[in-house]
């Protein structure tokens, strides 16, 4: 249930944004690091920011599109299902929620094309979201401590990313990060069964496929 605590943070912080959209108790923090965010916006760092801003929109689907469809032509249906709940719900209902219950104006004059709702950032839940799905499915456990940091760095380089580029307020990247996870962390809770079940399936096929090679003939009776 490691899921419900970064969900409820998040939730949290969304009702005290509702409680007063223009002038939260944080705006002064959200002001200043807005302020550090200043220009020029040119050179390397647009090139870094264009890109997460790619990531995070429609170019970032082929991802995990792309691991659906290995998924399904693999036959691991639990894992697919896995995926499609986690990023379904983590974005449709979790995030999207967020957005229209608190409706949090934006910083004046983003420097890309937005939508409608500051907090929290989809952008920065869809990079948590996708670390924590990928984790799960694509990295052995013995190497997800690595894959963490990783994932740690490369959230928190999206996080930068949304407010360089003026799309958000850092409290809203802070909770979208935050409520990204969670849902990716619950998600993972409620599959881990049927997940642990099939890769047990996995690895029975992979020794009965082992067992009927050609040298399987040649194992003596031990008599």
């Amino acid at each position: 249930m490691a899921g419900l605590l970064p969900l409820a943070a998040a939730a949290a912080t969304g009702l005290v944004v509702r409680s007063d959209i223009t002038d939260p108790p944080f705006q002064g923090l959200d002001d200043r690091w807005l302020e550090w965010m200043g220009g020029p916006h040119d050179g390397p760092y647009l090139a870094v920011a264009t890109v997460l801003n790619w990531f995070g929109g429609p170019v970032g689907a082929v991802l995990p599109l792309s691991l659906l469809f290995l998924l399904l032509f693999r036959r691991r249906w639990a894992s697919a299902g896995f995926l499609l709940a986690a990023y379904l719900g983590g974005n449709m209902l979790v995030i999207q929620g967020l957005k229209h219950l608190v409706d949090r104006p934006r910083p004046a004059d983003p420097l890309v094309r937005v939508d409608h709702g500051s907090f929290p950032s989809g952008h920065a839940a869809t990079a948590a979201l996708l670390v924590v799905v990928a984790g799960a499915l694509l990295v052995p456990a013995a190497r997800r401590r690595a894959w963490w940091y990783g994932g740690a760095v490369f959230t928190l380089a999206m996080m930068w990313s949304r407010t360089w580029l003026h799309a958000h307020w850092l409290t809203d990247t802070v909770a979208g990060a935050v409520a990204g996870a969670g849902a990716g962390l619950l998600t993972w809770w409620l599959f881990q069964p049927t997940l642990t079940r099939e890769g047990v399936r996995s690895h029975d096929r992979r020794g009965a496929a082992a067992g009927a090679g050609p040298g399987a003939a040649a194992v003596p009776d031990g008599g």
